[in-house]
């Protein structure tokens, strides 16, 4: 990566902590995915249970593989026999791992979901929140970080998921109601009431969608 784009990248992220410490959230700034992975498990005590929703930046840094292993109790909805079972779980796990759509550079997250299991999650239960996000996801301001959701994020996910969306034929957010939306829910996080729950990794790396 282009040195002027490193120092932008740094400058940057430095604004969105102090954005994210002014929110009662702690922000860390990794130099690559190797760095972000080196965080993330100093913020995941061995032992703990470990779960996620669907979250390609934990995925790409290695994330995944690791809370998988031995050395942690993941929660697996999606190998579990009753998938609600495994979800509800979900919410008195020590550790509930995540990306973001989009956040603001003043550290306002941003969430859309179909489930909403990841929001909810996100919102309350789990003891902590360890975000992994790629600065690529950094936006100006809420305005465009819900814009980058629904056009880049959500767009890109119904293609993964191969849902039936206006948005899947055109790339573009239609507002639609179709059923297999999923824009169901919008979580805007600008604020965390317990002090050390939420963490957020920015990444110096195109992550995720």
């Amino acid at each position: 990566m282009n040195e002027n784009v490193v120092k932008r990248n740094e400058l940057l992220a430095g604004k969105v902590i102090e954005g994210l410490k002014s929110r009662n959230m702690t922000g860390y700034y990794a130099k690559d995915k190797e760095e972000a992975l080196k965080l993330a498990l100093e913020l995941i005590p061995k032992g703990s249970s470990v779960t996620m929703g669907g979250c390609m930046s934990a995925q790409e840094i290695g994330l995944t593989d690791a809370v998988k292993g031995p050395d942690y109790k993941y929660i697996d909805r999606n190998g579990a026999a009753d998938k609600r079972a495994a979800e509800l779980e979900t919410y008195g796990a020590d550790v509930f791992i995540s990306s973001a759509n989009a956040m603001t550079d003043d550290g306002v997250l941003v969430n859309i979901d179909g489930n909403s299991n990841r929001v909810s999650a996100i919102a309350y239960g789990p003891k902590k929140v360890v975000f992994i996000v790629g600065i690529n996801k950094i936006c100006s301001d809420i305005d465009s970080a819900l814009k980058r959701a629904r056009n880049v994020a959500a767009t890109t996910n119904v293609q993964r998921f191969g849902l039936s969306t206006p948005c899947t034929k055109t790339g573009t957010c239609f507002n639609c109601k179709s059923p297999d939306t999923i824009c169901c829910q919008f979580l805007i996080t600008r604020y965390s009431r317990h002090k050390g729950r939420i963490h957020v990794i920015l990444v110096n790396d195109s992550l995720g969608f």
